[in-house]
Parts: structure tokens; sequence; C-alpha cells
């Protein structure tokens, strides 16, 4: 009886070896740091911006309607709570999404607008400002896809036979990913103009 009991904690620890348990542990640690990292980057991007508006509003005649959207939308990307749980929570993450993405467009617009502005963008913190805002950016994209690689390794994991049913017994649903706004838009072709403005 007791030769019995030894051999079935041995299957037991053996096909729990194979299950994906520890697999799933990692792979959700790296994810989260993965996340982390995103959040990190954007809490930079968020800091440059009062240093930005600072900066524009210097600039007399330059276009209020431009810098309260920046404002609203930097207000309204770091309002939202993110936690650990909204990686799990595919609505709480899309409105976080979408929040960054609210701050990038209008962030892209002030830049462009800024072009209509010689003082501006002769202006030494202006530029230094800008450059560091072009590195941030960068940063968000190398973070972001870091998360999407960590992610997916996760969700292949999730949905792959056998660790799914490791996943249906410990209830590891496959996570959230970034997706593309405004998909349709992105996919029509920018239209060029070589022409030269008139002055």
């Amino acid at each position: 009886m007791m030769m019995k009991r030894w051999f079935l904690i041995l299957a037991a620890v053996l096909s729990l070896s194979g299950c994906g348990y520890n697999q799933f542990q990692s792979l959700d640690e790296a994810s989260k740091s993965a996340w982390s990292e995103v959040l990190n980057q954007y809490q930079r991007r968020a800091d440059l911006v009062p240093n930005i508006v600072a900066t524009v509003k210097g600039e007399a005649s330059f276009e209020q309607d431009t810098l309260t959207k920046v404002i609203e939308a930097r207000a309204k990307a770091t309002s939202i709570q993110v936690t650990p749980e909204t990686l799990n929570n595919p609505e709480a993450f899309n409105k976080f999404q979408q929040a960054q993405g609210e701050l990038s467009s209008a962030l892209s617009r002030l830049m462009v607008v800024a072009e209509r502005y010689p003082d501006l963008k002769a202006n030494q913190a202006f530029r230094d400002l800008r450059v560091t805002l072009e590195g941030t950016e960068n940063r968000i994209t190398v973070a972001r896809n870091r998360y999407i690689e960590s992610v997916q390794e996760y969700n292949v994991l999730a949905r792959s036979f056998p660790t799914n049913l490791t996943a249906m017994v410990f209830s590891y649903k496959p996570k959230a990913n970034f997706s593309v706004q405004n998909e349709a838009q992105i996919s029509t072709p920018p239209t060029v103009d070589f022409s030269t403005p008139k002055k």
C-alpha cells in the first residue's frame, strides 16, 4: 500500500514537471517586467509634457487649441490607474492604450504646428525637448515590442497542448496585447505634396 502511494506521488510529480506550471510563472513575470518598462517610458513622456508646454507658451501667437489638446490628453493618460490586473483585463488595457494613443497624437500635432514658428524652432530649450521627446518615443516603441514578444510567448503557452490544460486548471487566460489604433486610417497611403508653400 505504501509503495503504491509513493508511486502515485512520483507519477504526479513527473506529470506536473511537464505541465508548464513553472513556465507560466516565468513568462507571467517576464510580461509584467516588460509592461513595467512600457509604463516607465510612458511616464517619462508624460513628465516631458509640462516642459514642452511651458516652452511653447513663450511663443505668444502659438495655437492655444493645440496646447489645450496636449494638456488634456496628458491629464487623461495620467489619470488612468494601471495595476498588474490591467494586463488581464482587455477593456481596461484598451482604455489605457487609447489614452496613450491620444497623447501621442496630440504631441505629434503640436510638433507639426511648431514647424510654423521660426522663433520656436530656433529656441534651444525647445530643440532639446524635441530631441528628448523623439528619443522617448523610440524607447516606448522598443519597450512595447518587448512586451508584445513576452505576451506572445505567454499566449502561445496558454493555447498549446498540453499546457493549455494547466492554463484551464489554474485560470491562466491569454493576455491582452497592443493593437493598432485607427487600422483603416494607417492602411491608406499618405498624401505627399512637394509644392513650395506660398509666402
